[in-house]
Formats: structure tokens, C-alpha cells, sequence
């Protein structure tokens, strides 16, 4: 393993990475992930929960394998199904020493607009916790940039946000800036449709970029359409380096300080 090596902030590893999607991958299949992102310059991985069935079982994963670390929420389009027993499981399991954020919460009006205010309710709630904690956010948002920028600025008390997957434009890239919050880019960015995209990685600070895949989904080219894996990585950060005018291992180094910085991960 080169000393130089990437975190992958967001990453389903407990899913299937088969043709059907599962949520009880075995220890054995999680090893197997574990070690080909090893060969892929990955060291380390967080996994977020999206639902309450997901949730022990990321605990369990990320306290079984030294190099892995968890995150705690309700996924948008799950608001529905949120009660006092999942606030106080979250809580709860957020005690272990692996759980370095609350996530993946947010709003997602690409999928459920009906309800939307139900998913603010929610992501209010949530945002409760993390303060109550002290611990990060990381954020899904579709179709929700106004919507969800508003409410973590009047609810957060902190500024340890991050945006996964990124889809805003380069003017709400910059407000999140000012506001200290981070940027995460996945594959997306080396699909020849991605037209946005190369111009925030390009105007990006450079302390504030952040690298993930969101396996098992959005595997980046020549990849595009076959399921994604942590071992893919390699290639989004070369499209990045080459945006950024700069080398891998720049990209390799900076990405993984900002997120030890981001989940405090020693």
C-alpha cells in the first residue's frame, strides 16, 4: 500500500454488489470489498445508513473492520416511516466510537416532492442530533438546493456539513463555500454529460473537496451503467486531477486530509 491513499466518504458496502441489490452482505463478502479497495489505493471507507433496517448493521460492519466508519440517518424518501424509537436508535447507536456523522439526511423533491414537508420535519429532527452530538452532516439533496441550504443554516449549529454526490450549480457551490461546508464529487464527474461539474471541481477550494463513490451506484466511465465498488475510485480521481490541472496523488492526499479533518479520523 503507497502511503498515499483515499478515504471514500460515501460508500453502500453493506449492499449487494451483485446483480440484485441486497442490504445483508455477509463479513466474508465485506472482506472481499475491503481488500480490492486496498489493491485501488482505498484505505478507508465510510458507510451511511439510509433506513432503520440498514442502520445496525453499518454500525456492526464499521465496528468489525478496523478501517471502517459509519453514519447514522434517514434517507428523504423515507421520512415517512420516522418515529421517536428511530430518533432514539439513532441516538443510541451514535454512541459507538466508528459513527462520525449523521447521514445520509436531507431533502429529495426529485423522488418525493409530495412530501415535502414531511422530509423537512425530519431533517430538522436530525439536524437535532447531530447538534446534540457534535457530530458532522452529510447531506443528500435533490432538486432541494434552496430548501435544504435554508434549513441547515437556521438549525445547525456547526459548520461540519458535507453535500454528497453534488448536483448544484457553481453559484450554490460557492454559497456552501462561504458557509465552510464541504463538497463531495463521485463518478458523475467523468460522464461526457457532466457539464456542471467540471466547472465546480475546477473553482472548488482546494481545502474543501471531498471524493466518494456512492457504491453501488454511479460507477464513473469507462464503468458507466455496471455496478459500482470502492475500487473504481482511482478513476474519479484522475478525472478530478486533470480538471484541477494538478497529479493523482495530489488529489489522492488532499481528499483524504479534508476527510479526516471533516469526520475527526485519526
Amino acid at each position: 500500500m503507497t502511503k498515499n491513499y483515499l478515504i471514500d466518504t460515501h460508500a453502500h458496502i453493506n449492499f449487494s454488489l451483485g446483480e440484485k441489490e441486497e442490504i445483508n452482505n455477509s463479513d466474508s463478502q465485506v472482506q472481499d470489498i475491503l481488500a480490492d479497495m486496498e489493491e485501488n489505493y482505498v484505505k478507508k471507507v465510510i458507510i451511511p445508513s439510509v433506513d432503520i433496517k440498514t442502520m445496525d448493521r453499518v454500525v456492526e460492519i464499521s465496528e468489525k473492520f478496523e478501517n471502517v466508519y459509519s453514519m447514522l440517518g434517514i434517507f428523504p424518501t423515507e421520512a415517512k416511516t420516522y418515529t421517536d424509537e428511530i430518533e432514539e436508535k439513532i441516538t443510541n447507536l451514535s454512541k459507538s466510537k466508528k459513527v462520525v456523522a449523521i447521514g445520509e439526511v436531507g431533502l429529495d423533491y426529485y423522488w418525493d416532492k409530495e412530501n415535502s414537508d414531511i422530509q423537512k420535519e425530519v431533517f430538522i429532527k436530525q439536524i437535532n442530533i447531530a447538534n446534540k452530538l457534535n457530530l458532522p452532516l452529510v447531506i443528500h439533496d435533490r432538486d432541494a438546493h434552496k430548501d435544504c441550504f435554508d434549513t441547515i443554516k437556521e438549525y445547525y449549529k456547526g459548520n461540519k456539513v458535507l453535500f454528497h454526490c453534488f448536483s448544484g450549480s457553481p453559484e450554490f457551490m460557492k454559497e456552501c463555500v462561504k458557509q465552510g461546508w464541504y463538497i463531495a464529487i463521485g463518478g458523475v464527474v467523468t460522464f461526457k454529460n457532466a457539464r456542471k461539474l467540471p466547472e465546480i471541481v475546477a473553482a472548488l477550494p482546494k481545502d474543501r473537496l471531498l471524493i466518494e463513490t456512492d457504491c453501488p451506484y454511479l460507477a464513473p466511465e469507462p464503468y458507466r451503467g455496471k455496478v459500482c465498488h470502492s475500487g473504481l475510485i482511482p478513476f474519479t480521481a484522475e478525472k478530478i486531477a486533470e480538471i484541477r490541472n494538478t497529479t493523482r496523488d495530489d488529489i489522492l492526499t488532499t481528499t483524504r486530509d479534508n476527510a479526516k479533518t471533516l469526520f475527526n479520523i485519526k
